[in-house]
C-alpha cells in the first residue's frame, strides 16, 4: 500500500508542473517615443528566470507557475519598472511595456552660446558641454588655470608659447589661437592684447559649464572665431546656499587657494569667488631656466543678481586680476646674479551688466554690456614691451519662440583701443578699431526627422569694410540611437598684432598693424556628424561619435621678417590655410567605471606663395584615453593616457611623438574630500629629448616648445563644503 501511495506522489509531482507551467510575452519600448528597445532586460523577481528583448523589443520568459509573480524590466539608461501579473493570464497576448528614461538623463542641459532657449539634444549646431562635475575633476588637477581643461579635450591642443614664464595659446583642429574666441559668459574679454595670458589667468572652480563649438562660429559673436568658440559660463545663485574652499600644493612647489559663495535671497542673489594662486621658480631638467616662473596671483569676482519680478533679471559682475610672473635664469629668479629673464607684469579688470526681461512665455529681450581693462608689461635684460587695452562691448538681443520654432535677432557694438608707452625710435603700434554688426538666427524642428539652424551676420569692421556671414547646420535624427549634425558658415578676422608668431618674441621689432597693406582674414568652412548610442548587454553603455571637419582661410596674416630692416611685418600672405580631418570619441559605461578614448586626425597645411608645406606645432595624430571608477559620493578614481604625435616646427625639424600618463585619486564625505593628483607620472619632457635653447644662458635663443617642461608634478589638496 506505501509502495502505491509513493507511486502516486511522484506521478502528481511530474505531471503538476506541465500543467501549471506558463509563458509570458511583451514588447518593450520608450515611453516617449514608442521605439522599441532592443537588449532590454525581464526576469522573474528573485529567481533566475529571464530574457532579453530582440531587435523588435519582442521577449518571452517560459516556466512560469500559476499564481501571482512580479516581472522585473530593465534597461541602460531607464527606470527599473516592476510589475504584477497573474498566472495563467485571462489574455495570453503580449504585453506592452513602457519604460521611462532616468531623471538623470533627462537632466535638461541648456546652451547659452547660441542664445536661445533650446536643450543641447535639439539644437543642430554642434556643442560639446562640459559640466559641473567633470570640471570639478579636472580643477584638481589643476585648479589655478583652464588649460588642462582645454587640453585634454579632442581637437583641442594648447600651445606654448614661452618656455620660460609658460605663456600658453589654444589652438582647435589645428589653427593658431588667435582664430579661437574665448568668452566669459559670453562676452569678449580675452580678446586683442588680454588673451596672451587668458589661459593662465582663468581658475576654472567658478564655471557652471563650458560651451565649445568646433569650426566658423563667427556669425554667432562676430570676427575671431574661424576655428571655433569656447564659452565660459559662470555659476548662478540658488536657493539652497553654496560655500566651499579649495586649498592645493604641488610637488613643483604650487599653492591654490580658492573660495566661492553663492546664494539666492528673495529679490537678489550673489556670487563670490575669491582665489590667489603662487608657484616658486621650478626646474626638474637642471636647464638653468625655470620650467615653471615664480609667479604670484589675485583673483577675485563678485556678481550681484536682482530680480525686481518675476520676469525681469539684472546681472551685474565684476572681476580684478593681478599677476608678477617672472621666469628665466634660475640664478636670477632666486635674487642672485644677471642672467636672461622674462617678467611679465599684468592688470586685468573688467565689469559686466545684463538685463533680461520675458514678456510672456514666447518672447524676452535682453541687453548685454561690458567693460574690460588689461594692462601688461613684458621686461627683458635689454627690451620693455608695456601696453594698455580698453575694450567696451554691447549687444541687444531679442527673442521669439514657439514650440517649433524660434527667431533672434539683434545688434552689438564692439569697441577696442591699445596703446602702447612710446619708445625712442619706434613706431608707434597703437590702435583703434571698432566693429558694428547686425544678426538675426533661427532654429527650426521641420518634422521628428529634422532640425534646422541657420543665421546671417554683417559686419562693419573700422577701416576693413563689411563682413557678411551667413551659417546653417542641420540635426538629422534618425531613431532613438542615431543622431547626425552638418554645419557650414564663414567667418572673418580682423588683422592684430597680438599672434603666437609676435607673442613667442615679445612683440619686439614688430611693425604696427596697417589697414593700408591689411586686410580681413576670411574663411569657410564644414563639419559633419554622425552619434550613435546604444546598450550592449543589460549592463554596459556605448556610445560613439564621429566628425569629420574642414576649414580655409584665404590669404592668412602671417609674420614676415624684414632682413633689411631687422624687423617683422604682418602680411597677408598669396596662399590659404587648410585643415581637414577627423574626430572619434568613443565612450563605455559599465556600473562604475567609465572609459572614455578619443583620437584626432589633423592635417593642416599652409600654401605661401607656391610652396606647400604642413602647419608648425600641430599634431598630426592625437589619442586621448582616460578611464575613470566613480563610487557616488564616496570615491573617484581616475587613469589617463594622452599620445601626441609628431610635429613639424618652425625651424623646419620635426618634434617627437610622446605619452603622457597621468593618474589621480578622491575620497569624498558629505562635506569633506581629499584628492591626489599625479601628473605626467612618466616623467615626459622635452629636456629629455635635447636641449631647448641655442646660444649661452645669458643670451639663449629658444626652440619652439611642442612637449612639457616641468615633467612628473604630484599635486594634493583638501575641498571643504559648508
Amino acid at each position: 500500500m506505501k509502495f502505491i501511495s509513493l507511486f502516486i506522489a511522484l506521478i502528481a509531482c511530474n505531471t503538476l508542473p506541465a500543467q501549471n507551467q506558463n509563458t509570458f510575452r511583451a514588447t518593450v519600448r520608450d515611453a516617449a517615443t514608442k521605439e522599441a528597445l532592443a537588449g532590454a532586460s525581464a526576469w522573474l523577481k528573485g529567481t533566475a528566470n529571464g530574457t532579453i528583448s530582440d531587435a523588435e523589443g519582442w521577449l518571452e520568459i517560459g516556466n512560469i507557475p500559476d499564481g501571482t509573480h512580479t516581472v522585473v524590466f530593465s534597461f541602460v539608461g531607464y527606470e527599473r519598472l516592476e510589475k504584477v501579473f497573474l498566472f495563467p493570464p485571462a489574455d495570453s497576448g503580449a504585453v506592452e511595456i513602457f519604460l521611462e528614461v532616468e531623471e538623470s538623463e533627462l537632466e535638461e542641459v541648456f546652451i547659452a552660446s547660441t542664445r536661445g532657449t533650446r536643450t543641447i539634444e535639439k539644437i543642430p549646431t554642434r556643442v560639446e558641454f562640459i559640466g559641473g562635475e567633470e570640471l570639478d575633476e579636472k580643477g584638481n588637477m589643476k585648479p589655478g588655470d583652464i588649460r588642462m581643461l582645454l587640453n585634454e579635450s579632442t581637437g583641442i591642443q594648447t600651445q606654448q608659447t614661452s618656455p620660460i614664464s609658460a605663456n600658453a595659446a589654444i589652438r582647435i583642429q589645428g589653427l593658431d589661437g588667435r582664430y579661437t574666441q574665448i568668452l566669459k559668459d559670453g562676452f569678449p574679454v580675452y580678446s586683442g592684447a588680454a588673451s596672451g595670458l587668458g589661459l593662465l589667468q582663468t581658475p576654472p572652480l567658478d564655471l557652471r559649464q563650458v560651451e565649445i563649438i568646433k569650426g566658423s562660429t563667427s556669425t554667432l559673436y562676430g570676427g575671431g572665431a574661424i576655428a571655433g568658440m569656447v564659452n565660459l559660463i559662470s555659476k548662478t545663485p540658488a536657493d539652497e546656499r553654496e560655500l566651499s574652499f579649495h586649498l592645493n600644493g604641488t610637488s613643483a612647489m604650487g599653492l591654490d587657494l580658492n573660495g566661492f559663495y553663492s546664494q539666492r535671497f528673495d529679490n537678489a542673489g550673489v556670487t563670490l569667488f575669491a582665489s590667489r594662486n603662487s608657484n616658486a621658480a621650478y626646474d626638474p631638467a637642471k636647464t638653468a631656466f625655470s620650467a615653471i616662473p615664480k609667479f604670484e596671483r589675485y583673483s577675485v569676482n563678485p556678481r550681484l543678481f536682482l530680480y525686481p519680478g518675476d520676469r525681469t533679471t539684472i546681472e551685474l559682475g565684476a572681476g580684478a586680476t593681478f599677476e608678477d610672473r617672472l621666469g628665466g635664469d634660475m640664478e636670477y629668479v632666486r635674487g642672485r646674479g644677471n642672467g636672461y629673464f622674462e617678467d611679465n607684469r599684468t592688470q586685468r579688470i573688467s565689469a559686466q551688466l545684463s538685463v533680461t526681461h520675458r514678456f510672456n512665455e514666447r518672447s524676452r529681450l535682453a541687453f548685454r554690456n561690458s567693460y574690460h581693462y588689461f594692462h601688461r608689461i613684458i621686461t627683458l635684460p635689454d627690451y620693455t614691451f608695456d601696453g594698455r587695452q580698453n575694450g567696451i562691448f554691447s549687444e541687444l538681443n531679442y527673442l521669439y519662440a514657439t514650440e517649433k520654432t524660434e527667431w533672434v535677432g539683434g545688434a552689438n557694438l564692439w569697441v577696442d583701443r591699445f596703446a602702447e608707452r612710446k619708445r625712442p625710435g619706434v613706431l608707434p603700434r597703437d590702435s583703434r578699431q571698432t566693429t558694428a554688426g547686425l544678426f538675426v538666427q533661427n532654429n527650426t524642428r521641420i518634422s521628428g526627422l529634422l532640425s534646422i539652424e541657420s543665421g546671417l551676420r554683417g559686419d562693419r569692421v573700422e577701416g576693413y569694410g563689411f563682413a557678411l556671414l551667413p551659417r546653417v547646420s542641420a540635426l538629422f535624427n534618425l531613431g532613438p540611437k542615431w543622431s547626425s549634425r552638418i554645419g557650414s558658415g564663414l567667418g572673418y578676422r580682423t588683422p592684430t598684432l597680438f599672434t603666437e608668431e609676435s607673442e613667442r618674441i615679445h612683440y619686439r621689432d614688430v611693425l604696427p598693424i596697417d589697414s593700408r597693406l591689411n586686410t580681413l582674414e576670411r574663411s569657410y568652412g564644414v563639419n559633419a556628424d554622425i552619434d550613435w548610442k546604444t546598450p550592449v548587454g543589460d549592463e554596459v553603455f556605448l556610445s560613439v561619435n564621429q566628425m569629420f571637419f574642414y576649414t580655409a582661410i584665404r590669404r592668412p596674416l602671417m609674420l614676415t621678417a624684414l632682413p633689411d630692416e631687422a624687423a617683422y611685418r604682418f602680411r597677408n600672405i598669396d596662399g590659404q590655410i587648410d585643415t581637414r580631418g577627423a574626430e572619434t570619441n568613443v565612450k563605455v559605461r559599465y556600473d562604475d567605471f567609465t572609459l572614455f578614448v578619443g583620437y584626432t586626425f589633423t592635417d593642416a597645411t599652409v600654401e605661401e606663395d607656391g610652396a606647400h608645406y604642413r602647419n608648425p606645432l600641430t599634431s598630426r595624430h592625437r589619442l586621448n584615453n582616460v578611464m575613470m571608477y566613480e563610487r557616488e559620493e564616496s570615491w573617484k578614481i581616475g587613469l589617463e593616457a594622452y599620445y601626441y604625435g609628431s610635429q613639424r616646427l618652425n625651424d623646419g625639424t620635426t618634434g617627437r611623438s610622446f605619452w603622457i600618463c597621468g593618474a589621480m585619486i578622491e575620497k569624498i564625505w558629505e562635506r569633506i574630500s581629499v584628492y591626489a593628483n599625479f601628473e605626467n607620472f612618466t616623467d615626459t619632457r622635452q629636456t629629455r629629448f635635447g636641449s631647448i635653447y641655442t646660444g649661452t644662458v645669458s643670451q639663449p635663443v629658444f626652440m619652439d616648445i611642442y612637449a612639457p617642461l616641468d615633467g612628473f608634478v604630484v599635486n594634493a589638496g583638501i575641498k571643504i563644503r559648508l
